[in-house]
Formats: C-alpha cells, sequence, structure tokens
C-alpha cells in the first residue's frame, strides 16, 4: 500500500476534536444526560480525547465507554476464523442518556450499526448520536453522522488511516492506495 495524501495533521486533528465538542455541547445544550463511547480501537480514545475538550469547554465530566462490536459484526466469518474478541467497558447506566458513539472513519454503515446493536443490549438509550472525525462515503445502510470532523469523497481502492499517538505513535490522518 501506497500512502497517496495526508489528510491531517496532529494540530489540524486537534482543531477537529474541539470543533466536535463544542457542537456535542450546542446540540446536547450543555453535558447533563451526556455520555460519549467510542468504538474500540481509535474510537475509543477518540471518545476519551473528546471528553477531555468537552471538560475544558463546559468544565463538566463527561462518562466515556468503550465498545466491543465484535460479536455483533455481520461480517464476522470474514474477517477471521476465531474473531479476538475485547471487552465492552461501559461502568455507567445507558439507559435514559445522551449516548455520542464515536468513531474514526465512517465508511459503509456497518460497524455503526452493529455498535447500535450492542448499545442497545445494554439498555435503553434516550437518544443515539453519531460522531465522526472523517466520512469517506460509500454508504451501504441509510447511516448519518451528527457530527463529522471532515469529508473525504474516496475511490472503492484507497483506504483512509487514522493515526492516533497511543496506538500508532503519531497523530495523523491519511489515505493510502491499495495494490
Amino acid at each position: 500500500m501506497k500512502e497517496k495524501a495526508r489528510l491531517l495533521d496532529k494540530d489540524a486533528l486537534n482543531r477537529i476534536l474541539t470543533r466536535i465538542a463544542h457542537e456535542i455541547l450546542e446540540k446536547n445544550k450543555g453535558t447533563q444526560n451526556l455520555c460519549l463511547v467510542g468504538i474500540r480501537n481509535r474510537g475509543a480514545y477518540l471518545a476519551k480525547r473528546l471528553s477531555d475538550s468537552i471538560e475544558k469547554i463546559d468544565k463538566a465530566t463527561v462518562p466515556v465507554g468503550i465498545l466491543d462490536i465484535t460479536l455483533y459484526r455481520d461480517d464476522l466469518t470474514l474477517i477471521a476464523q476465531q474473531p479476538v474478541v475485547h471487552k465492552t467497558e461501559i461502568d455507567f447506566d445507558i439507559t435514559d442518556k445522551n449516548i455520542v458513539l464515536v468513531d474514526d472513519v465512517l465508511y459503509t454503515g456497518r460497524t455503526v450499526r452493529a455498535a447500535m446493536d450492542a448499545l442497545v443490549d445494554l439498555g435503553r438509550p434516550k437518544a443515539i448520536q453519531l460522531a465522526v472525525l472523517i466520512d469517506r462515503g460509500h454508504r451501504e445502510l441509510p447511516v448519518r453522522a451528527d457530527y463529522v470532523g471532515k469529508n473525504v469523497p474516496t475511490s472503492q481502492k484507497e483506504t483512509v488511516e487514522v493515526r492516533l499517538s497511543e496506538v500508532d505513535g503519531c497523530d495523523e490522518v491519511v489515505i493510502v492506495e491499495k495494490d
């Protein structure tokens, strides 16, 4: 795979997260009954960063959970014979809460559908909203993000890679062309 373009550097990524934090606060009229749930793996780190931004802006702590959707995927048999299942870490009741699901890239919509199924198994939220860093199009399901960092039209031959310092040692978003 060959890196085709750099979409975001560390500063741009931080500005986008700050903007999304403001948008979440505005739409939800503050932090009351607000919770962030990151889709494992990079969505979890982005949710924590959003929570930190919201705390700086509003001086209020927003609970953050981590959702593992492995067993809810409709392509489970395609990814691996023995898929690795991680733990969902949501130590608060989601019933009647405004949940903001956080993910790095919105593509077909299938990950979001799986995440909503997993969430509803844990309780009945008042509302589920979606925040994504990158929306690359190519939807297969009727899913639309409430908060989008950047819309990036891509071809099917391209992949958007979100690299975060917690996992990858740097903060950047790049487009990679498949061979």
